[in-house]
């Protein structure tokens, strides 16, 4: 697979502002705005050249051949980028959240389908092992919205394992890795060790984090590289089947204690517009939420736009 270096700095911190705002909001993968904005496969790609980097940096005693083996002024913009997005809109976007839902979950969606669009347009060929690659990964992203929350106590080995699995799906577009952390049930216990700090769990859970990174990134980008059609097509689905995450019209049906004692949604049914405003009382917005998913997929399309006049 060849990476590109065409992105300048600012382009590519602006790229991770994008991640860190999608990763803010549950049911959207920063993964999705990489893919979307062109650098998913360099991302891969630094990403899954660290252990060469670390072989580097041991074996030859060389800093400099060890950064740009990993491609690390990419990956430094990018993390400042993700956490300058994080630090400046979780507030704002928690508080869009909690006020208005239903219209976030709309620009939401209308970015989600242009990013399927987009990705769609790349796949080199449509065959029957695309098409099923497409079912399969709309099946698995569906699925996984539909499963039911565990508890699992946060220990040493289910700490290591949470963060493997979770930073593994942020690089999936379309499957959110805090949404699997709630999955688990280990999302507050995590948050909890965060505040206190554990430092020990925290540690352990970053390990799961790093191992997973590189695993995942190496597996992505091995099977892009041999399969470029199926894989873009698997990774469509998974953005297909994560829509289901984000339809504006939801109504909770199971509630679960937060950390300050306040009882907060956990599971969620989606309603028809009209049967959402039956069983709530409130309004349905429909022309609004339509508007805004309309907006949500202009965006998109104007990103690819300004794309492909930037490589003319």
């Amino acid at each position: 697979m060849n990476r590109t270096h065409t992105q300048s700095a600012p382009g590519i911190v602006v790229r991770g502002c994008l991640m860190g705002a999608a990763d803010i909001v549950p049911g959207v993968s920063g993964g999705t705005m990489a893919l979307i904005t062109g650098i998913y496969q360099r991302l891969l790609a630094a990403l899954g050249n660290i252990p060469a980097a670390a072989l580097t940096l041991v074996r030859d005693r060389s800093l400099v051949r060890a950064w740009q083996t990993m491609d690390a002024n990419f990956l430094l913009l990018l993390l400042g980028g993700i956490l300058f997005s994080v630090v400046t809109l979780a507030h704002g976007i928690g508080t869009l959240l909690d006020e208005h839902p239903m219209l976030v979950r709309a620009f939401f969606s209308g970015l989600i389908i242009g990013a399927v669009l987009h990705v769609g347009r790349q796949i080199p060929h449509w065959s029957l092992t695309a098409g099923l690659g497409l079912g399969l990964g709309t099946l698995v992203a569906w699925g996984i919205a539909q499963l039911t929350p565990a508890t699992l106590a946060l220990t040493p080995l289910i700490a290591f394992g949470a963060g493997f699995v979770a930073i593994s799906a942020m690089v999936l577009p379309g499957i959110s890795g805090s949404f699997i952390l709630l999955l688990l049930g280990l999302y507050e216990p995590i948050l909890d060790a965060i505040r206190e700090p554990a430092l020990a769990t925290l540690a352990v859970f970053a390990g799961g984090c790093a191992l997973g990174l590189v695993a995942m990134a190496r597996l992505v980008a091995a099977t892009l590289a041999r399969f470029p059609a199926v894989t873009l097509a698997v990774l469509t689905g998974f953005m297909v089947g994560s829509l289901t995450n984000l339809w504006p019209w939801k109504r909770a049906v199971a509630w679960r204690t937060g950390s300050g004692g306040e009882a907060e949604p956990l599971l969620y049914e989606n309603l028809a517009p009209w049967r959402y405003t039956e069983l709530t009382g409130a309004a349905s917005q429909t022309w609004t939420v339509l508007v805004l998913a309309c907006l949500g997929l202009g965006l998109i399309l104007l990103v690819e736009w300004l794309g492909r006049c930037g490589k003319s």
